[in-house]
């Protein structure tokens, strides 16, 4: 009887046992998990954003926010075409009399022209291209559809667009009660999603998030009047103040905030 009780006891314990790496599937668990993945891609894309380079600094200085910008040539990649379809533009419609259809063609193939040999520039010397490839696509795209219009004003309806997607996107979140802002700080200072549990943080979070959809949000408040007023030259003049200048300035406030909040609290243990 006692025996019998014994070999019953062993059986239960043994059930009872977790299997081992290899019976549950030792693969899948050493393979990243679809949250850590999913932090991985949102950490790369605040890389390409500045904000990566900045968190890492310890202190500011102006060759720390050239290079989070993208540095000399990525400065030049993002206004010159810009600068060029407008000073074109305005030459041909206010000094040479052109009118706004015939000034267009001219304007649009200088502008597509220097995104081109930005481009190849970047191929040439076998440096990062993403930059000069990504802003290529978008002079290309807002070219076409300026062309198909007849109008020199749709030249920026693309940037309405991307604006706009920005300000729905971090809207998003915050109804949501996941401030963007905060999990891409999150993601580039090794802190996950702790600073969730964080009252300070997650208000700082919904704030710079705030922030955030208040540049692109201003971007359209500003520009579109123009647009709809037929003001090309001053729209394309908004349309380079506050793009390059004001996104600068925006993500230096936002280090400084991130630095002073996040850097007093102790990494979570890994």
């Amino acid at each position: 009887m006692s025996d019998a009780s014994g070999r019953d006891e062993r059986e239960e314990t043994t059930d009872a046992a977790p299997a081992s790496p290899a019976e549950s599937g030792g693969d899948a668990a050493s393979e990243p998990s679809t949250g850590e993945a999913f932090r991985e891609q949102l950490a790369a894309a605040a890389e390409r954003s500045g904000l990566g380079s900045l968190a890492r600094d310890e202190k500011l200085d102006g060759r720390e926010v050239l290079k989070a910008i993208g540095g000399v040539r990525g400065i030049l990649e993002a206004l010159v075409p810009g600068l060029v379809f407008l000073i074109v533009y305005t030459v041909l419609t206010s000094f040479l009399g052109q009118e706004s259809g015939e000034a267009l063609v001219p304007s649009l193939v200088a502008s597509v022209g220097l995104a081109v040999v930005f481009t190849v520039v970047r191929l040439a010397t076998k440096s990062q291209p993403t930059q000069a490839i990504g802003g290529l696509l978008g002079v290309v795209l807002s070219a076409a559809l300026a062309l198909w219009t007849g109008d020199a004003r749709d030249n920026y309806v693309l940037g309405f667009w991307t604006n706009s997607a920005y300000v729905l996107g971090l809207l998003i979140s915050l109804f949501v009660r996941w401030p963007a802002l905060g999990l891409i700080v999150g993601a580039l200072m090794g802190d996950g999603v702790a600073w969730r549990t964080r009252p300070r943080q997650y208000r700082l979070a919904q704030g710079l998030t705030l922030l955030w959809i208040g540049l692109f949000g201003a971007r359209l408040l500003v520009q579109v009047p123009l647009y709809l007023a037929d003001n090309v030259q001053a729209l394309g003049a908004m349309r380079l103040l506050m793009g390059v200048p004001l996104y600068a300035l925006v993500l230096v406030f936002t280090w400084l905030i991130v630095r002073a909040a996040w850097s007093a609290e102790p990494k979570p243990a890994r």
